[in-house]
């Protein structure tokens, strides 16, 4: 644990404010940071990126001749430019690039969908000037250079890929990130035969760099930027392959992937008999026989329900009062001419 763990922070700033500050283009600023010109630490917010310290961009600007002396540092060049740096023609420069002797440090396409590999210009420049390869700039190529050239060698692709992955593995220890570091230079079936568990592969992905450039997916410059992030030689895909292996096991050893937790699977509903629903009470009425008196209802012991009184009207019609529990039975509709003729009943005739 490191003496400044409980410490307070220090003071970090973002990528982009620290571009600015340096006074570099982003993408020269990221190159920097690859090639370890810049050193930067993890976010802690949580967000997955890289932050800037205040004290690492003043130990920078504190350099003599900033900002041209870290500009020039990390200045790319083409074949073009590299050779005029150099000294040599263009069509040797190409030749010593397909032999690997010079190592691309970045590629991008162009209009044609051609790929155009760029150099640091630092490393041309030492190169040029060690006088172990005085003999390579000058004079005849030798004769075994000259036999792998005629049998179509061109490493540059390859020593590209070598060189990015030293790059990404040198910015994290994460062993996840490692594998997926790894992973990134080899086709979806040699990651099924290292990684046979689903649930692996699938958060394997999730930490595969993105390949370099801003094309469409699916796009014909974006099939070629993934031909050349995957290794085609057998040699380099079966290092790679021995070097996924042991970077998996690490990650196993380390945080194992995370799976879908067991679904409890319910039982089948047991069918259940249902409530029947209350019948409608019924009132049975009980009748009567025409000839015999009403049967008396019985309430206590010893007395009879008195029958219920009638009621009569003023025209001298009887009415019936219901028995309790009977329905009444219905009534005509009267209308206004009977209401009236029982208010203003006509004089009898004489």
């Amino acid at each position: 644990m490191s003496a400044d763990t409980f410490g307070p922070p220090h003071p970090t700033c973002t990528p982009s404010r620290a571009a600015r500050e340096l006074g570099l283009k982003r993408s020269e600023f990221d190159l920097a940071v690859q090639l370890g010109r810049i050193r930067t630490v993890p976010d802690e917010g949580g967000g997955g990126g890289r932050r800037v310290e205040r004290t690492e961009i003043d130990r920078l600007r504190a350099q003599d001749g900033f900002p041209a002396s870290l500009r020039e540092r990390v200045r790319v060049v083409g074949t073009a430019e590299g050779a005029a740096l150099m000294g040599v023609p263009a069509a040797r420069f190409t030749r010593l690039a397909r032999l690997g002797l010079l190592v691309p440090v970045k590629f991008h396409l162009n209009r044609y969908r051609a790929v155009v590999w760029l150099y640091l210009a630092e490393e041309l420049r030492n190169f040029a000037a060690s006088a172990e390869n005085a003999h390579l700039l000058k004079g005849r190529t030798p004769e075994t250079l000259r036999g792998q050239l005629a049998a179509g060698v061109d490493l540059r692709a390859r020593n590209w890929r070598g060189r990015r992955l030293g790059l990404q593995l040198r910015q994290t220890d994460d062993p996840w990130a490692r594998a997926g570091a790894v992973a990134a230079f080899l086709a979806p079936v040699e990651i099924a035969g290292i990684v046979r568990d689903p649930y692996e592969r699938a958060h394997l992905n999730r930490f595969r760099p993105p390949a370099p450039g801003h094309s469409a997916p699916g796009s014909p410059s974006a099939h070629l930027a993934e031909e050349i992030m995957t290794a085609q030689d057998a040699d380099e895909i079966g290092w790679l392959r021995s070097d996924l292996a042991h970077a998996m096991e690490q990650a196993r050893a380390a945080s194992p992937a995370p799976r879908p937790s067991a679904r409890r699977v319910a039982p089948p509903a047991r069918a259940t008999a249902r409530p029947i629903p209350p019948m409608a009470r019924t009132v049975t009425r009980v009748t009567h026989s025409a000839s015999g008196p009403p049967v008396p209802r019985t309430g206590d012991m010893g007395h009879a329900t008195p029958p219920p009184d009638r009621a009569t009207r003023p025209a001298g019609d009887t009415l019936m009062l219901p028995e309790p529990g009977c329905a009444a039975p219905p009534q005509p509709p009267r209308g206004l001419r009977a209401w009236l003729r029982r208010r203003s009943p006509r004089p009898a005739r004489i």
